[in-house]
Formats: C-alpha cells, sequence, structure tokens
C-alpha cells in the first residue's frame, strides 16, 4: 500500500492501492473540509493509474462521515475520468454518505457496489503496488 501525503494535507494521507482490476483509495474517519484535500490528492494520484479498464474505487467502508468538501472531490475526481472513460465507483457507503448523493442528485452519478475492493496487487512496479 502506497501513503503519498498531500503538502496541504496535514498528514492525513490516504492510500492509493494498484490492484489488478482497480485502483483503490481507502480513506478513513470524517472527509470534511480539513480532511477534503488528503482525498482530493489520493483521488488525483489513483486516477493517474487508473485506466477504462482499471476503474478508481473508493472504499467507504471505514468512513463515517462525508460534507459537501468530500462531495466537491468526488465529483471532481468523477469529471476528471469522464475525459479518459475511466469511472469512479464507491464501495460499501454509509446510509449518511448515501443520503448526501441522494439529496444532492448525485447518487446516479457513481456506480456503488456493496463491498470494498479486495484483490491482489499488480505484480510490477514498486512494493507499493505503485508502477515505476
Amino acid at each position: 500500500m502506497a501513503e503519498r501525503p498531500s503538502p496541504e494535507a496535514d498528514g492525513n494521507a490516504i492510500a492509493v492501492e494498484v490492484l489488478h482490476h482497480a485502483v483503490a483509495i481507502r480513506p478513513s474517519g470524517e472527509i470534511d473540509i480539513e480532511t477534503a484535500p488528503a482525498l482530493r490528492f489520493a483521488l488525483t494520484e489513483a486516477l493517474a493509474h487508473a485506466s477504462p479498464a482499471k476503474p478508481v474505487t473508493v472504499d467507504c467502508s471505514r468512513v463515517s462521515f462525508c460534507d459537501s468538501s468530500a462531495l466537491n472531490a468526488l465529483l471532481a475526481a468523477r469529471r476528471a475520468a469522464q475525459e479518459t472513460g475511466t469511472v469512479v465507483r464507491l464501495a460499501a457507503p454509509n446510509q449518511q454518505l448515501l443520503r448526501l448523493l441522494e439529496m444532492t442528485g448525485a447518487l446516479p452519478l457513481f456506480p456503488v457496489d456493496q463491498d470494498p475492493p479486495q484483490g491482489e496487487r499488480t505484480p510490477r512496479g514498486r512494493p507499493d503496488g505503485l508502477p515505476r
């Protein structure tokens, strides 16, 4: 697993993990105005390793709260992903996140998986799974 902290994230790094079938990011805790820059940075990093055949999957199973800052980061990543034909998926979102997406009309924009991404890391590249 690779952690790449953002200069503005103040140590709230979110791991970017390149798997065979997806690029996973696994935020945890509350994603709000203070921690959203780390989410935005992780999404940008993940998109650099994603492709139409390897979507970005945000594992939301350990996220306890998301506000509009988190939603803006997700929507910006979705927009950037669309330019390359890549998809941003949400895995195991809690009821609060689902409600936020529903209230804002953003729920149909993200495919939702019930379970977090599992799988083997890509064998080539560095030990952290990111390509060289």
